[in-house]
């Protein structure tokens, strides 16, 4: 266990460090485009879009539900440790990420129709020419991720969390030089070939070196790898039987954000419209990456061995284990951020208006922040049960879902019966809606499965936090009012919204911490030990 402390603690680290890179990031690229009512924001953000989703559908669910059981397999019974298996699936993986990557370069502008077909022609062109740039990023993105899934299938954590800081910073310097060439610049029109390739061509050199950095660390994997051609007896119908339903998760997903990003683009340059969905979900996503991946990456390892052992008994123990240290942590985090929801959004918007039409888009989606924190566990579960088939199912029956769900809010905008203001702010909240549908089916369909989860005490632990959640979150609440509300120092500038939102979500945890220890709350001793790994010498 101080083994799985010590990994714990280095992916925390890496990942709080490089999602407050990110953080900076992104509030430096709002500050180069704009964000509500900009129209190159939702250019830049629609063609960035393209290669991002591809690798978060990627690395979550074809790498980490193939690839890392296969790999821990390997090591314990090749005697080469796996090297001559690895060999294989990383040219494998080459071969299909650089067709993958071509066809995505000739059908660009079909793929500006599928994401952008509601913009004004300029901002279509706009993004078309940004998308030539920002496509390439899925070949580098795929090898990063396969390179990273096979660092952490050998117990290296490291550096598949610190790298994506190098990324930051090279985006921070490439957006900080635009902004000192051009300014704040949010029209679809006037951009010179000169400021395309500047915003592209940093976003996608940022990537290149996310994933070449891994590469340094390729010798401590202690794997002696070389382009393999020959793929055959490396079992690949059974993992294209795994990869078969991931792939179709893939296309799924892929669909369903589209379906999203084509009908919010009707709101571009008026309201929160594609930029505005990302950055929401980018922010929405800090927490879970910072606390459920550092503690859920590594515990997914150990479960992987685990079923690789035959020790399915300690399946729902470590679930429930994990269920319950997640939980204390993102349910404190949730109500710090509610709290200090408008300073947050006005980190990236030019002022209080846009911070709070921007607060509520983020609202939307914290509505299921929680059922997404523990269903982490849950599909890494099936995943180490080499089955990926299930995930699928509950995966489409979500997509459908947020598919309806951005339909209707895109008709009740055309019928008149929902302000255009408001339709980013529906299909946010139709995400939320469908994820809470994934979680109780994926819950479901894993105890039929492997029968009684066992969960109960850590649903009642959960429903404490809550409990104690409530008022802190008042508390926190309170505090954003004596600040003035919308109309006070904290939303009144970006700056002084980090400041606000630091001191109003500090108190909230503050007071939450104070409430579960008045209470005696006995997860409250595994929260301090979870912490005290990320402590130096721990």
């Amino acid at each position: 266990m101080a083994g799985l402390g010590r990994a714990s603690a280095t992916v925390a680290a890496g990942t709080m460090v490089s999602r407050v890179t990110g953080l900076i990031r992104n509030i430096v690229m709002t500050a180069a485009v704009g964000l509500i009512g900009s129209h190159a924001a939702d250019a830049f953000g629609a063609a960035n879009q393209m290669p991002n989703t591809v690798f978060t559908v990627i690395s979550s669910g074809l790498l980490a539900g193939v690839i890392v059981p296969q790999i821990v397999k390997a090591v314990k019974t090749h005697d080469d440790r796996g090297s001559a298996f690895v060999s294989k699936l990383l040219t494998l993986g080459m071969v299909v990420l650089g067709a993958a990557t071509a066809l995505a370069l000739v059908i660009a502008p079909v793929l500006v129709q599928i994401y952008a077909g509601q913009f004004s022609t300029e901002a279509q062109t706009l993004t078309l020419a940004l998308a030539y740039w920002c496509l390439p990023q899925l070949f580098f993105y795929g090898l990063y991720a396969l390179v990273g899934e096979v660092l952490n299938a050998r117990r290296i954590f490291g550096p598949y969390a610190w790298s994506p800081i190098v990324n930051n910073l090279v985006s921070i310097a490439g957006f900080g030089v635009f902004i000192a060439l051009y300014g704040t610049y949010e029209e679809a029109s006037g951009w010179t070939p000169e400021m395309i390739a500047l915003m592209g061509g940093t976003a996608t050199l940022g990537v290149v070196v996310q994933a070449g950095i891994l590469l340094l660390f390729w010798r401590r994997a202690g794997l002696h790898v070389r382009p393999d051609f020959r793929w055959r007896g490396i079992g690949l119908r059974h993992i294209g039987r795994l990869a078969g339903w991931t792939f179709l998760m893939v296309i799924v997903g892929q669909v369903a954000g589209a379906v999203q990003a084509y009908l919010v683009s009707q709101a571009s340059g008026m309201n929160a419209a594609n930029a505005s969905l990302q950055q929401a979900w980018l922010l929405f996503m800090l927490p879970f990456s910072v606390i459920v991946l550092s503690l859920g990456t590594p515990y997914y390892t150990k479960l992987s061995e685990h079923v690789a052992e035959g020790r399915t008994d300690a399946v729902t123990a470590d679930l429930g284990s994990l269920t319950r240290t997640v939980g204390i942590f993102m349910v404190g985090v949730l109500a710090a951020m509610i709290a200090a929801i408008v300073p947050l959004s006005r980190i990236f918007t030019k002022d209080a208006v846009d911070a709070v039409a921007f607060s509520w888009v983020l609202a939307a989606f914290l509505v299921a922040l929680l059922p997404l924190s523990f269903q982490f566990g849950v599909q890494r579960t099936f995943y180490a049960l080499k089955d990926t088939r299930t995930p699928f199912l509950y995966t489409a029956v979500q997509a459908a879902v947020v598919i309806v769900t951005a339909i209707t809010a895109s008709a009740l905008v055309n019928t008149g019966a929902l302000s255009i203001a408001w339709l980013a702010v529906a299909i946010a909240l139709g995400q939320s809606v469908a994820n809470l549908a994934q979680f109780a089916l994926a819950l479901t369909l894993l105890r039929r499965k492997i029968g009684v989860l066992g969960l109960g005490p850590a649903f009642a632990a959960i429903a404490r936090f809550v409990l104690a959640a409530i008022p802190a979150g008042a508390a926190g609440w309170g505090m954003f009012l004596l600040f003035g509300g919308t109309s006070g120092w904290s939303a009144s500038d970006r700056f002084l919204g980090i400041l606000g939102a630091a001191l109003i979500g500090g108190t909230t945890l503050v007071v939450y911490a104070a409430i579960l220890a008045a209470f005696r709350t006995p997860e409250l001793a595994v929260a301090g030990r979870a912490l005290r790994r990320f402590l130096p010498g721990r």
